[in-house]
């Protein structure tokens, strides 16, 4: 008898054994990738919400989630520190550290330079004027900072030939073909969307951000506890003023027929909540600038105690001469009227829009000085004065 092979057999075993070995070779191949992806644990971030923080041996990532208004995409960075043997590729844009000169683009990123005693590093910044920083200033007068003109995303040559180890950009999500550009050039161009926040120590927090950037992580977690701390006190103090004696609050300016004001959500709003305001906007939605007719505004607020936040009127007369309806209010009549120009740098910006982000404990002392003085007897306000 001759014997006959079972080529079923052997063909089903054939190809087991081939899935098998194909299985190994993958669930291998599996290990091998998971033990070189190095290990990283997220931080944990406390207000802000735009950004995430995750550290790993000798280098950070940050997920920047929210870097303007409606943001769709996540913005991923890479922090390497010296000598790191992270993964480079797959990043918006890597940083190594140690770094010697920076690129910043809006005011409120020269604070956390002054904040971590950094600003030395400052090498480049658009319309240099704006800058109160006394710091920065000096560096600028002694010719060691260079004026992007109208702004980096009209002057990106000038941007490439200072080679920054990186620049921090603050964008309405408009420009963000210059982001590609800047890569090509090898030049870490990093969105810093703290203004997207509207919680006010959430502002303050992207601190971290720059902290990490520039290797002062450490640093720029304790700044942010000084502010918070001082933050939560002030809050805690105004927190016991009952509603009844909460005054009427009245805030924004009219343009071309329209008021605008911040939002019941906003940055601003909050603020003045938190000081024991009675905001008379407090039901219009929003985060943003509420948009009003004047004839509205003048029903809410006719017989508002305090007007807060008027642009920058030197005094009550020129503010009455430019806009005659605003003298139908009960807060200009009675001279309670404030606004935020009490400093000024040396070359006329406002300290306001320069260090309010990152300093919300100072306009929240301001707010209940104005508003409850009594619970601030010896405080001075910084930001804000009372109109003349």
């Amino acid at each position: 008898m001759t014997f006959q092979p079972n080529t079923h057999f052997y063909s089903s075993f054939s190809k087991t054994c081939t899935i098998l070995i194909w299985l190994l070779l993958l669930f291998s191949s599996c290990e091998k990738k998971a033990e070189q992806s190095p290990e990283k644990n997220p931080v944990t971030l406390e207000y802000a919400e735009g950004f995430e923080i995750y550290r790993g041996e000798d280098f950070w990532e940050i997920h920047v989630t929210q870097g303007y208004t409606g943001a769709e995409k996540t913005f991923r960075y890479l922090v390497l520190e010296e000598n790191s043997q992270a993964e480079k590729s797959g990043f918006d844009a890597v940083v190594q550290l140690p770094i010697a000169k920076v690129v910043m683009t809006s005011t409120t990123q020269i604070p956390h330079l002054d904040l971590l005693e950094a600003t030395p590093l400052l090498r480049g910044f658009p319309n240099t004027n704006l800058i109160s920083s006394p710091t920065a200033r000096a560096l600028i007068d002694s010719g060691k900072v260079t004026d992007l003109g109208s702004g980096p995303s009209a002057n990106p040559e000038m941007v490439i030939d200072l080679k920054p180890d990186w620049m921090m950009i603050s964008t309405l999500g408009e420009d963000l073909r210059y982001l590609d550009l800047f890569a090509q050039a090898g030049i870490p161009a990093l969105i810093n969307g703290e203004y997207v926040e509207q919680n006010p120590l959430g502002r303050a927090e992207w601190i971290k951000f720059t902290g990490i950037l520039l290797g002062k992580y450490e640093e720029s977690v304790a700044a942010f506890e000084e502010i918070k701390t001082a933050y939560l006190a002030a809050e805690k103090l105004a927190a016991s003023i009952p509603e009844t004696a909460k005054p009427k609050v009245l805030s924004g300016v009219m343009y071309q027929d329209i008021w605008y004001a911040p939002g019941a959500e906003s940055w601003g709003a909050r603020i003045l909540q938190n000081a024991g305001g009675a905001y008379l906007f407090a039901d219009q939605a929003g985060t943003g600038s509420l948009q009003l007719n004047y004839e509205f505004v003048l029903d809410k607020a006719l017989e508002a105690d305090f007007w807060i936040g008027s642009a920058d009127f030197p005094d009550l007369k020129t503010m009455g001469n430019s806009e005659p309806r605003y003298q139908a209010f009960q807060a200009w009549k009675n001279g309670q009227v404030y606004t935020y120009t009490a400093k000024k740098g040396a070359t006329g910006g406002l300290e306001y829009f320069e260090l309010g982000y990152v300093r919300p404990d100072l306009l929240l002392q301001d707010m209940i000085k104005i508003l409850h003085p009594d619970l601030l007897p010896d405080y001075e306000l910084y930001f804000y004065q009372k109109l003349n």
